[in-house]
């Protein structure tokens, strides 16, 4: 098993150390943003692209190139939002970090800003995360009266400021448009894209960068080693490092931050987490939060993937197949957000997808029909399913539903929404079906959908 690699974890756990400025000074906070700021913004902008770092909060697109698509020419404001709506299920190394080491995040915030001539910044943190937004708001407060945010930053003639934007509590407002219409005082339903990218058209109708609190801090770290170094970490195509929330059935559920690539499901569920319950066994695991497509234990995935610019091949179980978003992506499922939830030999899939369910119905913005019905009647088959009136034609019915949500919605909620029961049914398509016997026995008989 490969040593655990710490980046942006470095210190969050040592004794002594604490969230306030004084602290991240000793650690050697904010050299890094010092020796940014005697560099030129091009020079900041091709280390990040010659990193290789992509974005930490589910797509996976590399940050220098998302940069590099930011409109220059119009003469307006360029804008930076981090987006730390922590909601996909499963998910909580954002939340840590803005708990624990704030400083971090406001540094490689404010060397982003100077990288792209971003004068006015926003963090939008997730609206159940008061005493998050409470922490940042101090932060920022010690770092103004040290000069690192605000007027004539460090005495060069760059200013810039920060402000925190609570949301209210919406799954949409982690998608990125949808939470620039909320950040603007609207309701946060996404945009279509032609034409609101937010690179061209975003906060204000104005060039906007949108990026996720650890991909932040990542930027941190590529500037203080060098994109060249960076990018020698992890693997090609998938460099430095990345945080797993572990949740569910095994024996250490955590945090774990490890380079990509180089640590594989296996080890990380059985050797740094524990392996699972005593008497019970691993059933499935889905890796990159509640969205992404589960993965059954005991399969077997051939084919080939890619390895930086090389095609290669592979044969692995879920035990082989390596943590980084290539890998994940060519088995089918995705590393989205870093969380992985396992499941054991004790759980209902039927039960757990619809629970899934149940959240997705609730957290669609009702904007696109397709998504607004589709995710409200999987939620209602699933738990008249649960609850004792299950039939035979249910799980066909789910499918059916499922398969008519994808590529018909304005934004990626109606994948996000209906991968779950497609991959469910796929994987588990036996226990679903034998699920309507075991339930005949107690079914009332009638039970209306709900």
């Amino acid at each position: 098993m490969p040593a655990e690699r710490r980046l942006i974890f470095q210190h969050i756990d040592e004794v002594g150390y604490t969230n306030d400025i004084d602290c991240y000074l000793r650690y050697g906070g904010y050299q890094t943003l010092k020796k940014a700021v005697a560099q030129s913004p091009e020079d900041l902008r091709e280390e990040v692209k010659k990193s290789g770092l992509r974005g930490r909060g589910g797509a996976g697109f590399p940050c220098g190139v998302k940069w590099s698509l930011v409109d220059r020419k119009s003469g307006k404001p360029i804008y930076l939002i981090v987006n730390a709506d922590e909601s996909e299920p499963g998910t909580f190394k954002d939340r840590y970090i803005i708990h624990q080491d704030p400083h971090q995040l406001i540094e490689g915030i404010m060397i982003s800003c100077f990288a792209n001539g971003v004068k006015q910044a926003y963090i939008y943190i997730r609206g159940e995360f008061p005493k998050g937004a409470q922490i940042l708001e101090r932060a920022i407060a010690e770092a103004r009266a040290k000069n690192f945010v605000g007027a004539n930053i460090l005495g060069s003639d760059y200013s810039c400021e920060i402000y925190v934007h609570r949301g209210a509590g919406a799954y949409i407002c982690g998608e990125e448009t949808g939470l620039i219409e909320s950040l603007e005082g609207k309701r946060a339903n996404p945009r279509i894209k032609p034409p609101y990218f937010p690179a061209v058209l975003g906060l204000y109708q104005c060039p906007t960068i949108v990026n996720n609190v650890e991909t932040m801090c990542q930027v941190r770290h590529v500037i203080d080693m060098g994109g060249e170094a960076f990018s020698k970490t992890g693997t090609p195509g998938n460099t430095g490092t990345r945080i797993f929330c572990v949740s569910g059935q095994v024996k250490r559920p955590g945090y774990y931050e490890f380079e990509c690539g180089k640590i594989t499901m296996g080890e990380l569920l059985y050797d740094v987490c524990g392996g699972p319950l005593d008497g019970r066994q691993f059933k499935a695991v889905i890796p990159g939060g509640s969205s992404a497509k589960v993965l059954r234990f005991g399969e077997r995935f051939k084919g080939k993937r890619k390895l930086g610019a090389d095609m290669v091949d592979y044969d692995w179980g879920v035990e082989d197949v390596p943590m980084d978003f290539d890998s994940l992506a060519a088995i089918g499922s995705m590393g989205g957000s870093g969380g992985v939830i396992v499941m054991d030999d004790s759980v209902s899939m039927v039960e757990a997808l619809a629970n899934i369910n149940a959240f997705y119905s609730h957290e669609s913005c009702g904007q696109c029909t397709p998504c607004r019905e589709g995710s409200l009647w999987m939620k209602k088959i699933s738990s008249r399913m649960v609850h004792g009136a299950a039939r035979a034609e249910d799980a066909a019915l789910l499918k059916s539903v499922a398969d008519q949500i994808p590529g018909r919605t304005i934004c990626a909620f109606g994948e996000g929404c209906s991968w779950p029961t497609q991959s469910f049914l796929i994987k588990f398509k036996d226990e679903f079906e034998t699920y309507y016997e075991a339930k005949q026995s107690r079914a009332p008989e009638a039970l209306q959908l709900v």
